[in-house]
């Protein structure tokens, strides 16, 4: 089994929940790869609201049909791993930012 544990690097990708790749929601296709590629974790998360590289700010509202939201991907592996995955995937991202940091794994725990 593998070591989960000690330093580890953790990936952020911000998008939109209304990006696509190949007619696909973008973040559904990005953790689907990474399930492919082996990463140890990988979380999606929904803002409620953000503001991005246009300045213009997405929130949610009852009134409006179609949302658009911010949306965090988390990755969390090896530091190679996870710079060869995010190698792999830039060119599916059109607009986004992605960070990269240094984590430390203190537990990890599954049946």
């Amino acid at each position: 089994m593998k070591n989960y544990i000690g330093k580890k690097k953790a990936a952020r990708i911000y998008i939109d929940n209304q990006d696509k790749y190949e007619g696909k929601p973008l973040w559904e296709v990005i953790l689907l790869k990474a399930k492919a590629y082996g990463l140890a974790g990988a979380t999606v998360f929904k803002g409620v609201a953000g503001m991005g590289a246009h300045s213009e700010v997405h929130s949610f509202n009852v009134l409006v049909i179609s949302q658009e939201l911010p949306l965090v991907i988390e990755l969390i592996d090896d530091e190679a791993k996870v710079r060869g995955f995010l190698e792999e995937i830039e060119p599916m991202i059109e607009e986004g930012l992605t960070s990269l940091s240094d984590v430390e794994v203190i537990t990890y725990k599954h049946k």
